[in-house]
């Protein structure tokens, strides 16, 4: 593995770059606001990536771009590098179905296991190239070549954020999860003070971040600290919030926000607030409710950019630092001077990944355009 020096998202995304709220980071291009009605997504509702009105957005967005770069071709194919094969290959095959385009998609994570690639065609002739080394981006570039896909002025590519371009999964996505887990444990003793329990905080974060309870907490981190921050109040025991939801006497977060709303009172005044606006951010859709903890995530997330010396051992980079992974840039950077057009997505929310107007006014910038080492073989 080497040191590539520094850089940043901006070096081959631009200001292309649509986090969890659907607004682009570039204003020239229309976000969820103004794409609402057109694409006939219900006020107040903002998709999620997986789901079929999240595809229509981005398919106008795409469009809307090419028109804004002065390309009178239209788009006619789609190449997609991310790093889940669920999520983000459930993302792909809504969008080229929402498009009309083929495509092929890049699904890497490294792991200890051989190298192997694997592709994987679904019904409607869209394929998923997987690979468990972020090196095989390589094969897969000759591989959409060889398949039809050339690369010129008519290729749209999304490229994920998310343990993709940022924090390669299996690489280095370490330090952004426990980024995260800071967040939230920053938050619930803040919130908590001289009552937080860290012990008592890493068992329930912990035992409720495993899949078992992602029916329960929707893999949402928002409501995982939440619920954290319910548990360390006091309000209620965490063996009898496991017990309720195996066996199915609680199946749904929203049933447990109105459990905890019949007991508010008993909460301290602080908590009660913050239950509020919870509350009301969850009934009206919000799917990041919690908006301290995100601004809190922020906070931890930047503050993993960039800051060890260039000198630093590439371990150091990989267990401190979230980096730009090399392998993603190379060939963002070879496809953008072939023309195509590039996208990059993050179902991180917005608070979690731009400043607050007074941080900005500190210097503080978007994670896109935070400078940190690019690492890669």
């Amino acid at each position: 593995m080497k040191n590539y020096g520094r850089t940043s998202l901006n070096e081959f995304l631009g200001e292309w770059v649509v986090y969890r709220n659907l607004e682009p980071a570039d204003p020239r291009l229309p976000g969820l606001k103004e794409l609402r009605d057109t694409v006939d997504i219900a006020p107040g509702k903002i998709p999620r990536k997986s789901e079929a009105d999240y595809a229509r957005v981005i398919v106008k967005l795409l469009e809307q771009a090419q028109e804004l770069r002065g390309i009178h071709r239209a788009i006619e194919q789609l190449l997609f590098v991310g790093d889940t094969q669920l999520l983000d290959g459930t993302a792909f095959f809504n969008i080229c179905l929402a498009g009309e385009w083929p495509g092929i998609a890049f699904i890497g994570s490294e792991n200890a296991k051989p190298a192997s690639i694997e592709v994987l065609p679904n019904d409607t002739g869209q394929r998923l190239f997987l690979a468990n080394r972020w090196t095989a981006l390589v094969d897969f570039a000759g591989y959409a070549a060889s398949n039809g896909f050339s690369v010129d002025e008519s290729m749209a590519v999304i490229l994920d954020i998310d343990k993709t371009a940022l924090g390669a999964r299996g690489r280095n996505g370490q330090v952004i999860d426990r980024a995260r887990v800071q967040a939230v444990q920053d938050t619930v003793a803040g919130l908590l003070g001289t009552a937080f329990d860290l012990n008592a905080f890493h068992t329930a974060y912990d035992l409720l971040n495993q899949p078992e309870f992602h029916p329960f907490t929707a893999d949402n981190q928002d409501y995982l600290a939440y619920i954290c921050l319910i548990l360390g109040s006091g309000l209620y025991r965490l063996e009898a919030v496991v017990a309720d939801i195996r066996e199915k006497r609680l199946v749904s977060f929203e049933g447990f926000l109105v459990q905890v709303d019949a007991q508010v009172r008993e909460l301290p005044p602080r908590l009660a607030d913050l239950h509020a606006d919870i509350y009301a951010n969850v009934r009206k859709g919000d799917p990041t409710p919690f908006k301290s903890f995100r601004r809190n995530e922020y906070l931890t997330t930047i503050r993993c950019f960039g800051q060890l010396e260039d000198s630093a051992l590439v371990e150091a980079l990989l267990a401190q630092e979230i980096l730009v992974t090399q392998e993603v840039r190379e060939i963002a950077l070879n496809w953008q001077n072939q023309g195509a057009l590039i996208l990059g997505l993050s179902d991180k929310p917005d608070e979690a990944a731009t400043p607050t107007a007074e941080l900005a006014l500190q210097g503080y910038l978007p994670i896109h355009q935070a400078i940190t080492h690019s690492a890669g073989e």
